[in-house]
């Protein structure tokens, strides 16, 4: 089992207060491995993989290959299919690769075909990890030094690293299914999986179809690469000319941001996409996924310091966008 502890002692500021928060996630978990495990996904994925296999040079030979990696699938149009985490579960690298995937639950029978089919002759086997648990964990301000805690129990936790999109959303938790988790991280609290939803609104984190739907959602409007999520250096994989295309050319005029409603938003009534209206009645963007009174939407840029609203079945309801902290800091300009 590995802890990344440098990674968890550097204790995340976010807001709430106590020890940690775990919120068991909805998302499925595939194993990818063999020889030629990272060398495929290569091909298929917006990140370079061969830095869960080798590492990039950049961190210190001590720290060796990052243990996860965030990427997305894209079709041939450039467009996300599925945003997926990646984890390595080898040690080093002379061992045969074995790196754990990450998706949304409702697509492993899609994903498992989609890897299927660029598969070919390929050293790679592919299987649904049913015996394992994946858990979001959240820090409160007062954790304490989680890392030191960990270690007694490193046993039950398979992985156990920080989350590579960005700091705010705390850790990565792969246990088997049934462990206990106060064994793992004493003092912690299981959440309720709303909450965890919350969180990722508040800070405009993206996850799973709703958030980026399939064929729709485009990488760099999602803020891939805010999110550690995309090279572009490392050559072709599927969909990488447009990405690649929009990238050098610097514009991106839309993107995902978490929205503030001035009242809660009512449960399932919402048409996806739903158009979100500056007070001219103009078009602003689209709304992509919210509970409450928070929601992620894609906004043009242009338009995110105006009054702006959603028509819900004729009534307009009010909100507000900002742009999250953990952005970079020339992101807003």
């Amino acid at each position: 089992a590995t802890t990344t502890l440098p990674g968890l002692r550097r204790l995340w500021r976010g807001g709430g207060s106590g020890a940690a928060v775990c919120f068991q996630l909805g998302r499925a978990l595939l194993a990818v491995r063999g020889a030629e495990a990272a060398i495929f996904l290569q091909g298929l994925l917006t990140n370079d993989v061969t830095r869960l296999v080798e590492g990039d040079g950049a961190s210190p030979p001590a720290a060796g290959p990052p243990r996860a990696l965030y990427a997305h699938a894209l079709n041939v149009q450039g467009r996300c299919l599925y945003d997926v985490i990646l984890y390595r579960l080898h040690e080093n690298p002379e061992e045969e690769p074995h790196i754990l995937l990450e998706c949304d639950g409702g697509v492993l029978e899609a994903i498992q075909k989609h890897l299927k089919l660029y598969k070919i002759r390929r050293k790679v086997n592919i299987t649904p990890c049913l015996d394992l648990s994946l858990w979001a964990v959240v820090p409160g301000e007062q954790a304490g030094d989680i890392a030191g805690s960990l270690t007694k129990s490193a046993d039950q936790a398979l992985i156990l690293t920080p989350d590579p999109r960005t700091e705010v959303m705390g850790w990565r938790l792969i246990t088997k299914k049934g462990a206990n988790l106060s064994e793992i991280i004493p003092g912690s609290q299981i959440g309720n999986i709303q909450d965890y939803h919350r969180h990722r609104y508040k800070q405009g984190i993206p996850e799973g179809v709703k958030d980026l739907p399939p064929g729709v959602a485009l990488p760099l409007e999602s803020n891939l690469a805010y999110m550690n999520g995309i090279s572009f250096t490392k050559g072709c994989y599927i969909g990488q000319e447009l990405t690649a295309r929009t990238h050098h050319m610097g514009v991106i005029r839309k993107r995902l941001l978490p929205v503030h409603f001035s009242a809660p938003l009512p449960k399932d009534s919402i048409p996806e996409g739903a158009e979100i209206l500056t007070e001219s009645g103009k078009s602003a963007g689209k709304f992509r996924a919210g509970g409450g009174e928070l929601g992620i939407a894609l906004l043009r840029l242009a338009n995110i310091n105006e009054p702006l609203c959603l028509n819900i079945a004729g009534d307009k309801v009010k909100l507000a966008a900002n742009i999250p902290g953990w952005w970079p800091k020339t992101a807003s300009k």
